[in-house]
């Protein structure tokens, strides 16, 4: 009763499917290697939600890296951004000097982001960019765009793939758009 099956039937549809995911993480990795290619990056992670992308992303990621975790938030269990932006978790590893790549999972109203940018670059790194497993540009609030994209989607409230509803639906394999019932 509490397996795969039942979670899903709160999807509405699969937007992007786990084949789709995997070649598009691997086409972004890729990407990724090539514009870092001879350089030491450390990859980002915004806790909870970029996860499940981040450990897909870093092994698609060929150039040496070093892994660190923050988790900063401006939704708690809502389902649209507070506009109050709190840091749960910094990170452990100096970045001056360092070349950035933040991984976050999913980019709306772009003020959480343009947050941790702007507070990232007081620490004086060499660079900094990002990389969106979504991006929803009709939800912006603020000039910021990724660096790298995954995938322009539409303006649905999307579970699956690290992202969540009350901490829950981020181990599905997919990305789907939940049920207005159940958020409503």
């Amino acid at each position: 009763m509490w397996g795969k099956a039942f979670m899903t039937q709160d999807i509405k549809e699969v937007l992007l499917s786990e084949e789709q995911i995997k070649k598009r993480v691997q086409e972004l990795g890729d990407q990724i290697s090539k514009d870092y290619e001879g350089q030491e990056i450390i990859a980002l992670c915004v806790l909870k939600g970029a996860c499940v992308f981040y450990a897909d992303i870093c092994r698609a990621i060929t150039v040496h890296l070093k892994m660190d975790f923050m988790s900063i938030s401006s939704y708690g269990d809502a389902q649209k951004t507070s506009g109050i932006v709190r840091i749960n978790k910094d990170m452990d590893t100096s970045i001056t000097g360092k070349h950035v790549l933040i991984v976050e999972d999913i980019m709306d109203s772009g003020l959480t982001l343009s947050y941790m940018k702007r507070m990232l670059e007081e620490r004086q790194p060499a660079s900094i960019r990002t990389v969106c497993f979504l991006d929803k540009p009709e939800r912006r609030e603020c000039d910021i765009t990724p660096d790298y994209c995954g995938f322009v989607i539409p303006n649905e409230f999307v579970v699956g793939y690290g992202l969540d509803y009350k901490q829950k639906y981020r181990n599905l394999p997919f990305v789907g758009v939940l049920k207005p019932e159940i958020y409503s």
